[in-house]
């Protein structure tokens, strides 16, 4: 089964490599016996469905997270191999969706307003004069 990322990014189901292992925690008999956890690899460095710019926008993105140059996903949130297989081609098209999406543009640095300073410096002067008429009275 083809993975769909977008319009223009298709994974073919020949590049994507399933491991099954047995989910942890608790379950009853039916845990110990069946390997519903699912783990889904894909090989970013090896992939043909990528341009280069893709390929090595993913390996700048995903550098870190990369394990011999495959990205690994798994899932074992629900009790079925089928619906995890689902969940972890889900988790695999987002993330390769969010590396491939542009990066947001940068934030420009702006002072604070005047009112902004104003209202900051009376809402401190307002805490002060708080805490001074809480202390105890002198010795006068």
């Amino acid at each position: 089964m083809d993975l769909y990322v977008d319009e223009n990014l298709v994974i073919p189901a020949y590049e994507l490599a399933w491991k099954f292992t047995r989910s942890t925690g608790p379950g009853g008999q039916h845990v110990n016996t069946s390997d519903s956890r699912v783990e889904l690899s894909w090989s970013v460095a090896a992939s043909r469905a990528l341009s280069v710019w893709q390929r090595q926008r993913l390996l700048d993105k995903f550098g870190a997270r990369l394990v011999s140059g495959a990205l690994v996903v798994r899932a074992s949130e629900e009790r079925s191999q089928w619906r995890n297989r689902q969940i972890a081609m889900e988790k695999l098209g987002r993330l390769v969706a969010q590396g491939l999406a542009p990066d947001a543009p940068k934030r420009k640095p702006t002072k604070p307003t005047r009112g902004s300073h104003r209202r900051r410096l009376n809402a401190k002067s307002n805490r002060s004069t708080t805490k001074q008429l809480r202390r105890r009275p002198g010795q006068e």
